[in-house]
């Protein structure tokens, strides 16, 4: 039972949210319409135990980036998103942080994209959501390799095709857009601590980084070489979300071609393989 209007707040929404919603399958005996705690946990990264804990108010203190997630998972409103950072005892994000909140304008339309690779980034490149398919056709990440730029620079071994130049001209580009992203967001520590790692770990990334260009990560034809499917050729278009700074990452066959067919396969046999 909660003891804290954290904690009911946070049950009133998981119950007031049904999983079809989210994305998740219904159905099967509930006993009741909103989500299971294991599968808020699934949805937002955190463990179903401090889940538990949060609504009966025996976890008191969420960090941001718990309450963010939530949030988040949550598809909250940006009033009520507000609600939770107050009830949490924390201060909303400022303008010089890092917009990571993703609004239902935005999930609704992911939700519409099912047969499509899609992913959401924030403006320092942190992966905050991906659907299924996107998962199937690009692999599953974890800790600092959700994040792309530690990724390109960090951990090079991923499905897309690069020459050296190619690589040379998308790491380029990732840190010119990472140093304009430092400059409108100079408050927020995540992204300083990226910045610091980066610059100590690569030597690469320090070269660019002190070039001091600044530009926009733009969009790009790309080449997967998928374990299951085998190569897929696909456009890879990066929209932005007025307002939030958000980078929406959409991956398409043209229609009729190979590529087309391995992408509609990828979706029967890489999402089932997903969610078994």
């Amino acid at each position: 039972m909660a003891t804290t209007e954290l904690g009911a707040a946070l049950r009133h929404w998981r119950d007031h949210v049904p999983p079809q919603a989210v994305g998740l399958p219904g159905g099967g005996r509930r006993r009741a319409a909103g989500l299971r705690r294991e599968e808020l946990s699934q949805l937002a990264g955190i463990s179903a135990d401090y889940i538990i804990r949060l609504e009966q108010g025996r976890a008191t203190s969420p960090s941001p980036q718990i309450v963010e997630a939530l949030a988040r998972a949550l598809r909250l409103t940006q009033n009520e998103r507000a609600h939770l950072f107050r009830l949490a005892g924390l201060a909303l994000p400022g303008p010089g942080m890092v917009p990571r909140h993703i609004t239902p304008g935005v999930h609704r339309m992911l939700d519409r994209l099912a047969g499509t690779p899609v992913a959401v980034f924030d403006a320092a490149w942190n992966q905050l959501l991906a659907n299924p398919l996107y998962t199937a056709l690009m692999g599953e990440w974890h800790g600092d390799d959700r994040n792309g730029v530690w990724r390109n620079f960090l951990t090079p071994d991923h499905r897309v095709r690069q020459t050296p130049e190619s690589r040379g001209a998308l790491q380029a580009s990732l840190v010119a857009d990472l140093r304009r992203t430092a400059a409108r967001y100079p408050d927020d520590p995540d992204l300083k601590t990226l910045i610091a790692e980066l610059r100590r770990r690569s030597a690469d990334f320090e070269t660019l980084w002190e070039s001091g260009s600044v530009g926009e990560h733009q969009a790009a034809r790309k080449t997967v070489d998928h374990p299951s499917v085998g190569a897929l050729t696909l456009d890879c278009d990066i929209l932005n979300v007025a307002g939030s700074d958000l980078r929406i990452m959409v991956y398409s066959a043209q229609p009729g071609t190979e590529d087309a067919d391995r992408l509609a396969l990828l979706n029967v046999i890489g999402t089932q393989s997903l969610v078994g």
